[in-house]
């Protein structure tokens, strides 16, 4: 495991240096979304719904919408006013009795792995949360930002289990609720009933993720039966850079024209006019090539090679 985290745990006049590492992992069968004709990957762009133009990141701030339909944007010097906690410490603010805590509450789940110097301090908290029954209040800054967070035991390690707000947690506001229900003593009876019958001791061991075990095996299935395929590489870019084809292809071409200007200037035959028309039509393809390179339509020679051919023309004239 890395760890995403390290600090230190201080109660009372204790601190106990520590490193955090993330708790769970999720194991879920992940997709991309791929053409289906070809395999490519589908990719999306950032645009605006008001002038539909594609954003760039740089571009981009938050913005909140009032419930009157105002919108607030903020930028990164707004968001660097904030009081963003960057410190490096999980301060124990009190110690509750383990039944007052309610599962609602729990949001993510953290080891917490002692420095080599801070063993014994570790398993002193440790000992101390188990010998009393309670856990640890803290509070704790995590990605900048500070929550609300409890210390308590699994095994030999201290689980750092942050929560969410107390104001986060939803209330049923179910009306039904509210409604008298006639429950019979015989009713009660057989239910109850029911349940010490199908009564165990809970070993989440047992139970497994059928539909992720079903998936991975219809995976499997559709490979084994040869119905794979290579995954496409993307494309890359064209960003008018120098190609190693394009590069000996400029250089034959300078050759070319070097040894068929060298030819008609030692023959002696024909007339000037003759000569002229080749520079002026070489002279025009050249113009052309670097018209092309400029405008960035499929003809267009990479700089290198424009760059060797009017050299070569130049050791010529």
């Amino acid at each position: 495991m890395r760890a995403i985290w390290s600090g230190a745990v201080s109660f009372g006049l204790v601190s106990v240096p520590i490193k955090v590492y993330s708790a769970t992992s999720n194991h879920d069968v992940r997709f991309h979304q791929v053409h289906g004709e070809d395999g490519g990957r589908i990719r999306y762009k950032r645009t605006c719904e008001v002038c539909g133009e594609e954003v760039t990141y740089a571009d981009i701030v938050k913005g909140f919408e009032t419930p009157d339909g105002e919108l607030i944007t903020l930028d990164d010097s707004d968001l660097a006013s904030l009081p963003v906690k960057t410190g490096h410490e999980i301060d124990v603010i009190e110690f509750v009795p383990n039944d007052q805590i309610d599962p609602m509450l729990f949001d993510k789940s953290y080891y917490l792995e002692p420095e080599t110097k801070a063993a014994k301090p570790y398993a002193l908290l440790r000992e101390a949360l188990e010998e009393t029954d309670r856990t640890a209040v803290v509070k704790v800054a995590l990605r900048q930002r500070e929550t609300l967070a409890l210390l308590r035991v699994r095994g030999k390690a201290i689980v750092l289990q942050t929560l969410i707000w107390q104001d986060e947690i939803r209330e049923p506001e179910f009306d039904i609720l509210d409604n008298e229900v006639d429950l019979k003593p015989q009713e009660l009876k057989m239910a109850s009933s029911l349940v010490e019958s199908m009564g165990a001791d809970f070993d989440p061991s047992e139970f497994h993720d059928e539909y992720r075990d079903a998936m991975a095996d219809l995976i499997e299935a559709k490979k084994s039966d040869g119905d794979a395929r290579p995954a496409p590489a993307a494309e890359a870019a064209d960003d008018g850079g120098d190609s190693m084809s394009d590069l000996l292809s400029a250089l034959q071409a300078s050759v070319d024209a070097a040894r068929s200007t060298k030819s008609d200037s030692g023959s002696g035959s024909g007339p000037t006019e003759k000569k002229t028309p080749n520079r002026r039509s070489s002279s025009r393809t050249k113009k052309t090539e670097e018209n092309d390179a400029e405008t960035g339509t499929d003809d267009a020679k990479p700089a290198k090679p424009t760059t060797t051919r009017r050299r070569s023309t130049k050791k010529t004239a």
